[in-house]
């Protein structure tokens, strides 16, 4: 998740992770962001600080005091020592200062992402699959199963909540990222095209017309 009041910046980073296959969210009113991370949640944010609404080091403080240990890195223009050392006691992962080259915080995504599969099992079963969350690769034994990004968007978001119905809004925001002018109906193609795939391995993805979808083991 993205919440950056600078428009230009803001989109230039979710194009850069989109293209790396990452489904992003991006706002750019810190009120807002903070309604949706209460709500919705979040695999990393990357947030700035001088927000409209609620600035980060707000909304950084609330995610800590609801015990949400979700990955923060922080983006500020402020180059202060004492900022930083304010932003890394409220709870921020890390803190990358204005301007900034995108490769540097690819990598310092990435650190982020290692770190937060090495503090839970990356590898969990579902059938007769593997998924290795923090690497974002699905096997079969030894095989990986080649997904397309928009179907391991799907995937992720059916595994993660695997057992309860998912709607299609949400599935569409995870494939797309939210506010994404695309119909519903491309949700129907892609759970279609990831279903051939996953067929003979025992996981089901049950449609509730009108509702959404479900993934569960097959063996259930």
């Amino acid at each position: 998740m993205i919440i950056e009041d600078n428009k230009s910046l803001a989109t230039g980073i979710a194009h850069r992770f989109r293209d790396h296959g990452h489904a992003i969210d991006l706002l750019h009113d810190g009120q807002e962001g903070d309604t949706f991370l209460s709500r919705e949640g979040a695999d990393l944010v990357i947030l700035d600080i001088n927000l409209p609404g609620m600035n980060g080091m707000d909304i950084l403080r609330r995610m800590r005091e609801r015990n949400d240990l979700t990955p923060v890195l922080m983006l500020t223009a402020r180059t202060d020592i004492s900022d930083r050392v304010q932003g890394l006691d409220a709870g921020a992962d890390d803190y990358l200062i204005k301007p900034f080259e995108m490769d540097e915080l690819e990598a310092r995504v990435r650190a982020l992402c290692r770190r937060r599969g090495a503090a839970r099992s990356t590898a969990q079963a579902i059938g007769t699959l593997s998924f290795d969350i923090a690497a974002r690769i699905l096997r079969s034994g030894e095989e990986v199963l080649d997904l397309r990004r928009r179907e391991l968007a799907a995937f992720e978001c059916l595994f993660e909540r695997r057992g309860r119905l998912v709607p299609k809004s949400l599935l569409l925001d995870q494939m797309y990222g939210i506010g994404a002018d695309v119909d519903e109906k491309v949700v129907e193609v892609t759970i279609s095209r990831l279903r051939k795939k996953l067929a003979g391995h025992r996981v089901k993805i049950k449609a509730a017309r009108g509702l959404g979808y479900l993934m569960e083991d097959a063996d259930r």
